[in-house]
C-alpha cells in the first residue's frame, strides 16, 4: 500500500495538480492523505476540492482556514488590534473580505456541508504496528504550528499524549522531519504557499511505508 501526504493546498489548484503529477510519476499512490487548509487564500477553492474528491481514495481534514469559512473566525489582526494600530487597517480589510468571498463561494457551490463533516485528526495503524496520527498545526490545536527550531522539550510537549509512534502535521509551511524519543514528527510543508526562498510545492511521499521525500 502507498500513502501520499500534502497539506496546505489553500485553493491553489496548479500546486495541486503539480504535486498529483509527480504522485503519478513515481509510481502513484492507494490513498491520499490531506492535512487541511484546502481553501482560503487561492483563487478557486472549488477547483481543489473538486479535484481531491476525485481521487480513487482521500481521507481529508479539518484545517484552520476551513474553521475561519465555517465558524466566522478570523486569523490576526482582529478588530482591537487595528484599534490599537490603525496601521493595520489594509491587512484587517484584505483578510476580511478574502474569507469572506472564499465561504460565498463556497456555500453558493454547495461545498460547505462538505467542510463540516471533516474531522480535525485522522488515525491508522500500519502493517508493522507503526500508529500515524495526522493534525493540521499540532494535536492541540489547529492554529498552532509544530517549527523545526523547536527545543526537544518543547516539541514533546506539544505532541505529548498523541498516542502514535508518527505524528504528521502542515500549518507552518516549512517541511521538517524530527525524532522525538521513539516519535518521529513530519511537518509536511505546504503544497501552496511554501515559506523559504524554494517556491516550490512541498510534500512527503511514502512509497510501500518507505519515506521519500519529494519536491516538484
Amino acid at each position: 500500500m502507498r500513502l501520499a501526504f500534502l497539506s496546505d493546498v489553500h485553493g491553489n489548484p496548479i500546486a495541486l495538480e503539480a504535486v498529483l503529477n509527480d504522485i503519478a510519476a513515481q509510481g502513484g499512490a492507494d490513498q491520499y492523505w490531506v492535512l487541511g487548509d484546502l481553501v482560503a487564500i487561492g483563487y478557486d477553492p472549488v477547483g481543489v476540492l473538486e479535484r481531491l474528491c476525485a481521487l480513487p481514495s482521500v481521507r481529508a481534514l479539518r484545517g484552520n482556514t476551513e474553521r475561519y469559512v465555517l465558524t466566522g473566525d478570523r486569523p490576526p489582526p482582529s478588530e482591537e488590534d487595528v484599534l490599537a494600530d490603525p496601521r493595520l487597517m489594509a491587512q484587517f480589510i484584505e483578510v476580511t473580505r478574502g474569507f469572506a468571498w472564499t465561504a460565498g463561494y463556497l456555500a453558493a457551490t454547495g461545498w460547505i456541508g462538505w467542510l463540516e463533516q471533516l474531522p480535525t485528526e485522522l488515525r491508522a495503524q500500519l502493517p508493522d504496528g507503526t500508529r500515524l496520527l495526522a493534525v493540521h498545526a499540532s494535536p492541540r490545536a489547529d492554529d498552532s504550528g509544530l517549527r523545526m527550531e523547536m527545543a526537544d522539550t518543547e516539541l514533546r510537549d506539544a505532541v505529548d499524549g498523541a498516542e502514535a509512534e508518527m505524528v504528521l502535521v502542515g500549518h507552518t509551511h516549512w517541511p521538517f522531519a524530527r525524532t522525538i524519543g521513539t516519535m518521529q514528527v513530519v511537518n509536511l510543508g505546504s503544497v501552496s504557499n511554501p515559506h523559504g526562498e524554494d517556491k516550490r510545492a512541498s510534500y512527503p511521499y511514502n512509497a510501500d511505508f518507505g519515506h521519500i521525500f519529494s519536491q516538484n
